[in-house]
């Protein structure tokens, strides 16, 4: 029974197959297009490595050994991998085509999604991609009711319930004007800026959550004393002075030229975030839908347990 990924080969299993399922070697040959005796080598074949028999020959056709039924579940196994195989890679070489709806939160899709997004349809112009920002507790919404075929959010309380992968690493910092006192510091924890007047964003963002829990685990509250609806916005109020702002590395770094503004990096275990690409599942996603899956996390795919 050694080696047996060596000595079967995928065409004796295909045959093997058909003659299960026709019950009949001359119907099975006559189906695959192939001569009798040709099926009967191959079964032989594959009996020999086994060394056991795998079908009885009778005189209206076969019956099925208990060894050829586990050989015969197997091998349906096999070849149904295989043309999972061929039609997903079918996607690279004649191109998905289609409309996918896609929901990210406001961090995915200002740091990342617009390039990945370029770059998908460079190689598959015929997908449409309808691309809607929301919070990402909106965004795992919006997947529970179907509204969206893949979201990118967070991973806040309540993603475990879908199926996900990684997808982005999103680093927070603290964007303080540059004549603030603090601006001099070369690392901070919130602990240190826990009484200063803060610029957040409004609504049920993510960062928001986030901050406002990791406030309440100090035993404090922030002030918050401007709330706006963009990180456009927030990095704007801090530049005119009216207050610091936790905000993603790869935003603040886009107005450090334009802005009087200094980022320092947040010590703290939470400023590190992960992003992940959300689904209701894998098997239900259409194939052009799988395809923007596949592209973006540029992962194998594994079902959340």
């Amino acid at each position: 029974m050694n080696n047996l990924l060596r000595k079967l080969d995928l065409t004796s299993l295909r045959l093997f197959v058909a003659v299960c399922q026709e019950r009949n070697i001359a119907r099975a040959a006559e189906r695959e297009f192939i001569v009798p005796s040709a099926i009967s080598r191959r079964i032989g074949e594959i009996e020999s490595i086994i060394g056991l028999p795998i079908i009885h020959r009778e005189s209206r056709g076969i019956s099925v050994t208990p060894v050829g039924e586990t050989v015969l579940r197997y091998a349906q196994a096999v070849i149904s991998n295989i043309e999972a195989m061929a039609a997903e890679l079918s996607q690279f070489s004649s191109g998905a085509k289609g409309k996918v709806r896609l929901v990210g939160n406001l961090s995915s899709i200002v740091q990342f999604l617009p390039e990945d997004i370029a770059a998908f349809q460079r190689l598959f112009p015929d997908v449409d991609i309808d691309l809607e920002e929301q919070t990402s507790v909106n965004v795992m919404r919006s997947i529970k009711e179907h509204a969206a075929d893949i979201g990118i959010c967070n991973t806040i309380a309540g993603a475990d319930q879908f199926e996900h992968l990684p997808y982005r690493t999103d680093r927070l910092v603290l964007m303080v004007p540059h004549a603030h006192p603090l601006s001099a510091a070369t690392t901070i924890s919130l602990s240190d800026v826990i009484n200063e007047n803060f610029v957040g964003l409004g609504g049920e963002t993510a960062l928001t959550q986030l901050l406002a829990q990791e406030a309440v685990n100090l035993g404090a509250t922030l002030t918050v004393k401007i709330r706006v609806s963009s990180l456009d916005a927030l990095c704007r109020m801090v530049h005119v002075g009216l207050g610091i702002a936790v905000v993603p590395q790869q935003i603040g770094e886009m107005y450090l030229g334009t802005m009087d503004v200094k980022l320092l990096p947040i010590r703290d275990s939470w400023a590190v975030r992960e992003i992940i690409v959300i689904f209701r599942n894998k098997a239900q996603l259409t194939a052009t839908a799988a395809s923007v899956v596949n592209f973006l996390t540029n992962k194998q795919y594994v079902a959340n347990g």
